[in-house]
């Protein structure tokens, strides 16, 4: 582990040209080839599942208007209209609001002194009216206890925090690209191998038919060397049924069809040059860490937001009502009333509600705290677990390439001896198999160094499009944040929905 990763740049170059040798393109598809950069920049800009986290940070940025909401004043507007009718008598009294005698002289006399008194202010006992208001009613804010400046607070960390979750997200997708490419390119070097390999077979076959006739091999090496082109034949369909995998799953993360893909270019010139600065480097950068830090930052502020519940509250309020009709003694009349009152909440008890939020909301921030830990030991497992895969495929490159050399003289040797006989066909088959089998070993050696190299740069943090120089217009989430977060009102998104 303490062999830096910059000592394998020769190795992976040396792989990376034996691997272009390996793929001899056709001229159609080299007419469709491209490189993983430009699948990684389709990605970037194509990408669904990018673009739904995008679409979620851009929601997520409505929480600070929201929050500021708290600062400014609320207006409404009301108005009523309607039909009322009006009758007053004494139960017993006939109609038209006359009191009738009860034989009493005294009560009688009351009667007729309230009756007077009725007239005397002009107000009929009985008749239709048609009401009529309209208001308008404000209120300010004055002092919530904090609760709007915490919410804005615990606001821009959420949105901070899934800054950190695009980010990440990126990442996997940039990742899911690299992998998806490496494999289609794999596939398509070792259906070359194979389809030679039949080739191949179909001589040794040939030439042990040919030695048959002749009376120099029996039966036996020619149903062998069949046996052998039936088996690689096989083969061939294997590997063209896992090639169609391989490019359906390039579809899925890029979005688009795959020719004949180019060698794909070494990418240590960004990776870390050691284990130790790895690990390092993730964990002060990750972005699952940062959100998971932004996330407890959050939760933190929202225990205050609760506490506000158990503190005074100042507001302002004012009133301006306007009425027409309202009785029959102000009929024809209009009133007006206007009214700003300032109006002090001091709580008392509510029933243990908002004390049972603060406790919800504590456990809620001690729980963020455990998966920030967690996050580091993830992050930390992944370095080190990329790591050992890059330079445990560096050094299976070697191998594999000292394999190639080593079976290719042997098989030459082989090939000689049974010339003069002292080697059978099935010595000759299994040679070439031995080497096929190298040969094999390498692709997948080369595929792995290359996917390990972006697990690592995932793994640190530095998977972006900025980071591998990616010719594509980089997304900006300030923009979105900027056009929205002074916003009092409007209904349309800033692109216009």
């Amino acid at each position: 582990m303490s062999t830096s990763v910059s000592s394998g740049r020769s190795s992976l170059l040396c792989a990376a040209a034996a691997l272009g040798l390996v793929l001899a393109f056709s001229q159609q598809d080299s007419a469709r080839a491209q490189t993983l950069e430009q699948a990684i920049s389709r990605a970037y800009a194509a990408n669904p599942t990018l673009n739904a986290q995008r679409a979620n940070v851009r929601a997520i940025d409505e929480q600070v208007p929201q929050a500021l909401s708290g600062y400014r004043p609320t207006v409404s507007v009301t108005a009523d209209v309607g039909a009322q009718y009006t009758n007053v008598k004494r139960k017993g009294s006939g109609g038209g609001g006359q009191f009738a005698p009860t034989g009493n002289p005294a009560t009688d006399a009351n009667f007729q002194a309230l009756g007077q008194t009725l007239g005397s202010l002009g107000g009929p006992n009985k008749g239709r009216t048609y009401p009529r208001s309209a208001g308008i009613q404000a209120s300010q804010n004055v002092f919530d206890g904090f609760r709007t400046k915490n919410q804005v607070r615990s606001a821009e960390s959420n949105i901070l925090a899934a800054r950190e979750d695009l980010r990440n997200t990126e990442q996997n997708v940039l990742f899911d690209v690299a992998q998806a490419y490496m494999d289609v390119l794999r596939d398509y070097a070792i259906l070359d191998i194979r389809k030679n390999n039949v080739d191949v077979l179909k001589e040794e076959q040939r030439a042990a038919d040919e030695r048959f006739k002749v009376g120099e091999v029996t039966r036996t090496d020619t149903a062998q060397a069949e046996a052998r082109v039936q088996g690689a034949l096989t083969a061939v369909s294997q590997a063209e049924a896992q090639l169609n995998t391989s490019r359906a799953t390039y579809r899925q993360v890029v979005g688009d069809e795959i020719g004949r893909p180019k060698a794909a270019k070494s990418i240590d010139r960004v990776l870390p040059k050691s284990l130790p600065a790895a690990i390092n480097l993730s964990q002060a950068q990750h972005p699952a860490i940062l959100a998971s830090l932004h996330g407890i930052d959050a939760a933190t502020l929202q225990i205050r937001v609760f506490e506000a519940d158990l503190m005074p509250q100042v507001s302002l309020q004012g009133s301006l009502q306007r009425s027409w009709d309202d009785s029959l003694s102000t009929k024809g009349y209009r009133t007006t009333a206007a009214s700003v009152v300032g109006q002090l909440t001091i709580p008392i008890y509510q029933g243990g509600a908002p004390s049972s939020r603060i406790r919800q909301a504590k456990e809620t921030a001690g729980q963020r705290r455990l998966d920030a830990d967690t996050a580091r030991d993830q992050v930390r497992q992944s370095v080190v677990s990329a790591w050992g895969t890059v330079q445990g495929a560096t050094a299976s490159i070697k191998s594999a390439q000292a394999q190639i050399e080593a079976n290719q003289v042997a098989l030459n040797g082989v090939r000689e001896e049974a010339k003069v006989g002292q080697r059978t066909t099935l010595d000759v088959l299994n040679a070439q198999q031995e080497v096929l089998v190298a040969r094999e070993s390498l692709i997948n050696a080369q595929r792995d160094r290359m996917v390990g190299a972006y697990a690592l740069l995932s793994a640190v943090g530095w998977l972006s499009a900025q980071k591998l120089s990616l010719k594509v217009a980089g997304y900006d989430p300030n923009v979105h944040y900027d056009q929205v977060r002074d916003k009092w009102g409007g209904l349309r998104t800033p692109d216009g929905r």
